[in-house]
């Protein structure tokens, strides 16, 4: 027995469904502005900055736990705007993870007031400072305590922590060492600010009207990108979001050591020196778009 054939249906009415349409892709309109974008991957270099800056203090400085504290005009204080203690290394408990720090409350809190370095050899026995955070610094089982604020041109960009389970003095090795970090994550910072265009989030406003140093025509594109291998642009986009060597070895199912090695072909591809300035030149080549 044959089977009629199927008379055809009626035409469909209304435009042909375009191939991003059909494939499941945004539409044009969809799409982030490029201003948006910009801000988006400042943003992502910035995260792995202030990541980058908190396992450095444990990793180059001898700390016991790196913290670094993130402006947040939604915290308050005494003296002025707090923070918000977004980075970690090193922490045994969570009471420090995303704790909120408001200007001149702790030892964090002071440096972010008094925009200067300060440090005690043991926290909780410290009558220079509040004590806010007591439970959360002896579930720790910390005691010395240097705190460093990210400082550019009179704007605060964060303050980090290097702090250490026994009680000791800072000395001009260390507090410099920890300076130093802080003052590269800073530049960081203020370039990942530049390239989108606008003053970071916590740049004071002008007090009158100022020349426009903004060119003029449309934004110049990104320096050339180095010829990186596959492996070393995946490796490279991980850390960029401040993943660790062992969670990149996880992710892309590598070893920490081979995780290690395209890290340190892409820093000499890339003619950087640590992941700090890896993450900013990755996002100027752009190797993070």
């Amino acid at each position: 027995m044959t089977t009629a054939p199927t008379a055809p249906g009626p035409p469909v009415s209304g435009p042909p469904r375009s191939a991003a349409a059909r494939s499941g892709a945004p539409a044009p309109d969809d799409l982030p502005a490029p201003d948006d974008l910009a801000a988006r991957a400042a943003a992502l270099v910035r995260d792995a900055v202030l990541g980058d800056l908190a396992r450095r203090v444990v990793a180059d400085c001898g700390a016991d736990v790196g913290l670094v504290g993130v402006p947040d005009p939604e915290v308050t204080g005494p003296a002025a705007e707090g923070m918000v203690l977004r980075h970690w290394a090193g922490t045994r408990a969570e009471l420090l993870h995303g704790l909120a720090v408001p200007a001149g409350t702790g030892l964090g809190g002071r440096a972010l007031a008094e925009r200067t370095p300060n440090w005690v050899p043991d926290y909780r026995a410290a009558t220079t400072i509040s004590h806010h955070y007591d439970a959360a610094v002896t579930a720790e089982d910390l005691y010395a305590m240097l705190t460093v604020p990210l400082l550019h041109h009179g704007a605060v960009h964060g303050v980090v922590y290097a702090s250490l389970r026994a009680v000791v003095p800072f000395g001009d090795v260390r507090i410099g060492a920890v300076t130093r970090l802080a003052e590269a994550a800073t530049r960081a910072l203020a370039g990942a600010a530049a390239w989108c265009g606008a003053p970071a989030a916590a740049d004071p406003a002008p007090a009158g009207p100022v020349p426009s140093t903004r060119r003029s025509g449309p934004r110049p594109g990104p320096r050339p990108a180095p010829p990186l291998t596959r492996r070393e642009h995946e490796v490279l986009r991980w850390a960029a979001t401040g993943r660790t060597n062992p969670e990149i070895a996880a992710q892309l199912g590598l070893t920490c050591n081979t995780v290690t090695g395209y890290l340190k072909s892409a820093l000499h591809k890339l003619g950087v020196r640590n992941r700090t300035e890896l993450a900013l030149a990755a996002r100027e080549s752009g190797l993070l778009d």
